[in-house]
């Protein structure tokens, strides 16, 4: 039988990184596409270095005819319309990449059928925004327009990997790194007691790959997440007894000021991550998705074990480069102010 062909848009993202290897070792042919350079190395793997929004790369790419395409690429209101038409017209299987965060926080545990932020939320200028959580929500939207079904939505939760180690809202570089460069990471005591889902990035890409021409995948949507869960002030201590991490848990507009450059003028985005997602209890109910792929939970990684794992793959070199981001500049003003520096 004829290998089929797999194209994986942004392939050495958190899940892509993961992703590719597994499909490879499926027998499937893989192209994998992103801007950076790819670390695969399989037989089955060609490592393609460009630019999917670009349309002559797109279109040129398209002509191979895929028997699926993995769409890691993050699509703004103005670019769905774009890009999904054509993209999802060239496969047998589309695979659109949605997020968790497009659930209201209403419902606990959150299950596929949850309100989303997008119909649900009182909040109208989130509702009209170009919010992370509200044009994936219309991509979804477009995606369903389909009547072929030749699609399948996944809503990961956070997903970490290598140099992705999240903390409410901060990434690596606010958080492992300055742990590794001993200083202080700044969190909001808002969310020290609200429940937070984290997945590693090699559980949420087997989901992935058993979704993949799945029969039952087809034209059905998946929260695809352990069912996990800890307050951050939980995984924050998980993080302090893994690398060191100091966190001081401070007022959440002093935390606000901080992340956002230019807070005070353009509030919305970085408070609408914090309010519209940290701030809601994120316990997941992963039953559909583990149900299809005939995954278990107590097979996935637990999340002290993956962080342990993924913080040991830590660079030095991405340490030393990013120690001097804005953010961290930042935060290290608003320690020395506090006399904590």
């Amino acid at each position: 039988m004829e290998q089929k062909k797999v194209l994986v848009f942004g392939a050495t993202g958190a899940m892509g990184q993961y992703l590719v290897p597994k499909l490879a070792e499926r027998g499937y042919l893989v192209d994998a596409v992103s801007l950076d350079e790819c670390p695969f190395r399989h037989a089955n793997v060609n490592v393609i270095t460009g630019n999917s929004k670009d349309y002559s790369f797109r279109t040129e790419l398209l002509k191979n005819n895929y028997d699926a395409i993995v769409d890691f690429m993050i699509y703004t209101t103005k670019e769905l319309v774009l890009y999904l038409p054509e993209i999802i017209n060239a496969t047998g299987h589309y695979i659109y990449l949605s997020t968790y965060r497009i659930y209201d926080g209403c419902e606990v545990p959150v299950k596929e059928t949850s309100p989303r932020l997008l119909d649900n939320s009182g909040d109208v200028l989130l509702r009209n925004s170009d919010d992370y959580c509200i044009y994936k929500a219309r991509g979804e939207d477009i995606v369903r327009s389909y009547a072929k079904k030749n699609w399948t939505i996944i809503r990961p939760a956070i997903t970490y990997s290598l140099k992705r180690y999240q903390l409410v809202t901060l990434e690596a570089f606010a958080t492992v790194c300055r742990a590794k460069l001993g200083k202080t990471v700044v969190l909001p005591e808002s969310a020290r007691n609200i429940q937070g889902t984290m997945s590693w990035a090699g559980d949420v890409a087997e989901m992935i790959a058993r979704l993949l021409f799945n029969e039952k995948a087809f034209g059905e949507t998946f929260t695809v997440a352990t069912a996990e869960h800890h307050t951050w002030g939980e995984i924050a201590e998980y993080y302090q007894d893994i690398c060191g991490l100091k966190a001081l848990w401070v007022d959440q507009e002093d935390f606000l000021n901080i992340v956002a450059e230019d807070y005070k003028r353009f509030p919305y985005a970085n408070r609408w991550q914090l309010i519209y997602d940290r701030l809601f209890n994120r316990v997941m109910d992963n039953s559909k998705v583990l149900s299809v792929t005939g995954m278990r939970q107590e097979n996935l990684m637990k999340l002290y074990d993956g962080l342990k794992y993924e913080v040991s793959r830590c660079p030095d070199d991405f340490v030393q480069t990013v120690k001097d981001y804005p953010m961290n500049l930042r935060m290290d003003q608003y320690l020395k102010e506090k006399g904590m520096a």
